[in-house]
């Protein structure tokens, strides 16, 4: 089946979208990814719908959906347990485009190394000196960030020089979180916390009562306390932060690093079986990939 350009353009972004959100997309949304106007877009749309790649969804939710012609139309083949290789730019994610595939062009110069990167979705959306980052991939969680230098529109490729290449461990967090678990009671003072923290060398404790997680207090929380002329002898109840960020023991390490992030934080309590086993620092992150 011959489509044109544009064509080709709008459905690859169709898919890639329908991909992303599982619900029919609108041809605004279309439009918005491939740079173009939005009446284009519809009446491409009729011509694909005409001819059986597209099913048109009414209603306010609405929008259109790829058909299976659609996917061998474009030798496209998405299973159920396809893992998502996304691109992010300027640290957002870039909407209707995934990596299909990473080809090196150059490994062995001591100062270039190129990659082929062959996306589903449309190149239009990139400027050459963009800076990005590909990535985790599935198998051996590599994130790829570096500048396009170059694109073809026609191939759905762009040119990268790479800058930093990073393999993310795929081990669980209970192999880097900091063990045995130093907590505080529910009565201790922010005095017993200075102590503890000055006898492990740490900057954070969760508050417990046996096994049930109550709160954490950190160095922080102590400063601004004394700078507000507190007496060392209150309760840390009274300062501890009760929103504590937890995962659960089994949880690989690249999967919290983003969490880290978001949440702006230091740490996070490692969770086994219901109960507190260990906490996980920056510091613990830093140490196995110092460039994140």
């Amino acid at each position: 089946m011959d489509l044109s350009p544009i064509q080709k353009d709008i459905l690859i972004t169709l898919i890639t979208l329908y991909h992303q959100h599982s619900h029919p997309i609108k041809g605004e949304e279309i439009a918005e990814v491939i740079q173009r106007n939005p009446g284009t877009v519809r009446n491409q749309m009729q011509s694909l719908r005409a001819i059986g790649l597209v099913d048109g969804v009414p209603g306010p939710r609405g929008g259109y959906n790829p058909t299976e012609i659609a996917y061998r139309a474009l030798n496209l083949n998405f299973s159920e347990g396809d893992y998502d290789v996304q691109v992010m730019r300027e640290g957002e994610v870039v909407k209707g485009v995934r990596v299909s595939e990473i080809a090196f062009t150059t490994l062995c110069h001591p100062d270039v190394c190129h990659a082929t990167i062959q996306l589903i979705g449309s190149t239009k959306v990139f400027e050459i000196g963009d800076r990005i980052t590909i990535g985790p991939t599935p198998v051996n969680k590599l994130i790829i960030r570096g500048e396009v230098t170059g694109k073809d529109e026609v191939k759905q490729t762009l040119l990268i020089s790479t800058y930093e290449m990073i393999s993310l461990p795929k081990k669980a967090i209970r192999h880097y979180m900091s063990s045995p678990l130093r907590s505080l009671t529910l009565d201790a003072t922010l005095k017993d916390a200075l102590h503890l923290f000055n006898m492990h060398h740490i900057h954070g404790a969760p508050i417990l009562a046996e096994d049930t997680l109550l709160g954490i207090v950190t160095m922080t929380d102590i400063g601004k306390a004394v700078e507000a002329g507190v007496n060392l002898q209150e309760p840390v109840s009274r300062y501890m932060t009760t929103d504590v960020v937890q995962a659960a023991s089994s949880t690989q390490l690249f999967e919290v690093v983003r969490r880290f992030k978001e949440r702006e934080i230091g740490r996070l309590v490692v969770i086994e079986g219901g109960k507190p086993v260990g906490i996980l620092t920056q510091s613990d992150i830093i140490r196995v990939f110092p460039s994140m």
